[in-house]
């Protein structure tokens, strides 16, 4: 679809619905609604039903979070968490989409998805709502992102989306581009499986710290430098090994087809970041983190370039466009990393650079060009599928035509 359609149930906005949709409807409608792409049309109750199933649905994980923390929410979260902010949360969430569904249902704008919306915020209140208890429970148990999914596209969502309307780079993109859906897919077992991803980076981690004998002087030369200096030393090492793992990529030809994937998106936006093959967030993990333990930067800094490399990650994809001027050539901006999705002949294997893009002039991998912004993003030459399951299995396929 190339935009939002109306709904095919939806009446005159003055008029109330008298009878409730059949089950085919609701599910047919919802299905046209998460399928759609384009432009959000005002005066079709397309926006308040976006934002009206967007937290139902969040709020009815919380809830789930609330009631099996310890397989459901993230350990190193868990300390951080104000109980009391996080019940607040959940009641505006369950409060703003009941609101927003009901009035649309009464006035039958997008009525059936917003059924589906209200059925979620019932279904969260039947299970405790904002009042759900927490009991005590195991802290070492197998566990699922929720917590972590629902903080961070509520909190991308709102912070990015204002940033790429505020400070457009191309200013007729709509917020549901095409394959948006495909996107948050990648989005979202990417978080729910942050669980399992960190237990084989710190089962690859340990093991090499086994095996690299000598290291010692290193990390006590590093333990006496103090935290910001030592935060530009994680990054720029960060940054050099994430260099070397991403120009791999580019030209290792098995490599490549586990990276094209991520290179198959052909519009940027915040969320277009997420779409990466299960593979390379493993190996580049390892990568990275693996020499920033065995040189033995301090935890808190560890920390704290975890941070900057998840905003970063997400920011320079994002439709966003500032005026850098000199620093574009000291750091990673969105329009030196948009270059490096274009598929130009100028940005082919350019800009590899993920913090300082510095890194690129060095070792002569900068793009040049005149230009300013790129006109056209994808891969070259290959044909990736849409879908999140095919493009897990691409890579793996005998044929890459």
């Amino acid at each position: 679809m190339s935009n939002f359609l109306p709904d095919p149930s939806q009446g005159p906005s003055n008029t109330p619905a008298t009878l409730l949709p059949s089950v085919g409807e609701i599910v047919d409608d919802a299905t046209d609604l998460l399928r759609a792409d384009g432009e959000l049309k005002p005066g079709q109750g397309t926006i308040t039903t976006a934002i009206a199933l967007s937290l139902g649905v969040m709020s009815f994980l919380g809830v789930l979070a609330f009631l099996f923390p310890q397989y459901l929410t993230t350990p190193e979260l868990r300390k951080a968490y104000n109980v009391d902010w996080c019940r607040a949360l959940l009641f505006s969430g369950l409060l703003v989409s009941g609101t927003l569904s009901l009035f649309n249902i009464v006035f039958n704008r997008r009525r059936t998805v917003n059924i589906v919306a209200f059925a979620f915020v019932l279904v969260t209140i039947l299970l405790g709502g904002s009042t759900v208890p927490v009991g005590d429970f195991p802290d070492h148990t197998p566990y699922l992102g929720m917590d972590w999914l629902v903080l961070d596209l509520l909190g991308s969502t709102t912070v990015f989306v204002i940033l790429e309307k505020m400070f457009p780079l191309y200013k007729n993109q709509p917020i549901f581009r095409k394959e948006w859906q495909t996107d948050l897919i990648h989005f979202g077992v990417n978080h729910l499986l942050v669980g399992l991803m960190l237990l084989i980076v710190n089962f690859v981690i340990h093991r090499a710290q086994v095996i690299v004998v000598g290291e010692e002087g290193v990390q006590q030369f590093i333990s006496t430098i103090p935290f910001l200096p030592q935060l530009l030393l994680c990054l720029l090492v960060a940054d050099l090994a994430e260099y070397a793992v991403h120009r791999a990529y580019h030209e290792v030809p098995w490599l490549w087809r586990i990276h094209s994937v991520h290179h198959s998106v052909e519009t940027l936006d915040w969320l277009a970041g997420s779409r990466l093959h299960m593979a390379e967030i493993l190996v580049t993990r390892i990568a990275v983190l693996t020499p920033l333990f065995l040189l033995g930067f301090d935890k808190s800094v560890v920390d704290m370039y975890i941070v900057i490399v998840g905003f970063q990650a997400v920011f320079n994809h994002a439709n966003v466009h500032l005026p850098w001027g000199p620093l574009k050539y000291l750091i990673v901006t969105p329009d030196f990393h948009h270059w490096h999705h274009s598929s130009e002949k100028v940005a082919i294997d350019k800009n590899y650079a993920a913090h300082f893009s510095f890194i690129d002039y060095v070792f002569g991998t900068a793009v040049k060009t005149d230009r300013q912004f790129p006109e056209k993003y994808g891969v070259v030459g290959s044909r990736i599928p849409g879908g999140y399951l095919q493009q897990q299995a691409y890579p793996f396929k005998k044929s890459q035509g």
